[in-house]
């Protein structure tokens, strides 16, 4: 992304991600919050894709996604910053880290997760977003959306727009 890494809050990895709309929705959420976006390949669509365009509206123009070739070509890359990998076979809560500006967030695909071998490399460093038993998991564009919110929130939103604060009465019931 052409940004000084110094106005950058964080880092967004999708690891082959499937489903254009999804990754369209995290392109804007990117966007709204100062992050890189980082597409590790292979994808199964066309960054030219209408849905992913429609997910990400007008904003898509202004995101310039990282593409990695694959996952060795990404982690050579960001081999000295701080990764996190979110998995539902996480055994860390995210609310249980303390995050910091430039930290980066990996995904997987859709419909399988990363790969184990990647999550046993890095055992300390894997999260959860705590689900019921209901669901195998959640959807990957609000589960970027949690884990993103999270970590703006920590660092105390840097970088982004605050609306004056509005003080609050009793809301009646």
């Amino acid at each position: 992304m052409e940004k000084n890494h110094a106005e950058m809050n964080f880092r967004i990895a999708l690891y082959q991600p499937e489903i254009p709309a999804n990754t369209g929705n995290i392109g804007r959420l990117c966007v709204g919050s100062n992050t890189e976006l980082h597409i590790i390949k292979p994808m199964r669509f066309l960054l030219t894709d209408k849905y992913l365009k429609r997910a990400g509206l007008d904003y898509w123009n202004l995101l310039k996604p990282v593409l990695h070739e694959n996952y060795s070509d990404f982690s050579k890359n960001l081999s000295r910053e701080r990764i996190f990998f979110l998995s539902t076979k996480g055994k860390i809560p995210y609310i249980d880290v303390k995050f910091a500006r430039g930290d980066t967030f990996v995904f997987g695909p859709e419909t399988s997760g990363i790969p184990d071998r990647i999550l046993q490399a890095n055992p300390t460093r894997v999260l959860k977003i705590p689900m019921s038993k209901n669901i195998r998991s959640i959807n990957l564009a609000n589960s970027v959306a949690i884990i993103l919110y999270e970590a703006l929130r920590q660092t105390g939103f840097q970088g982004m727009v605050k609306k004056k604060e509005v003080i609050c009465c009793k809301v009646p019931m």
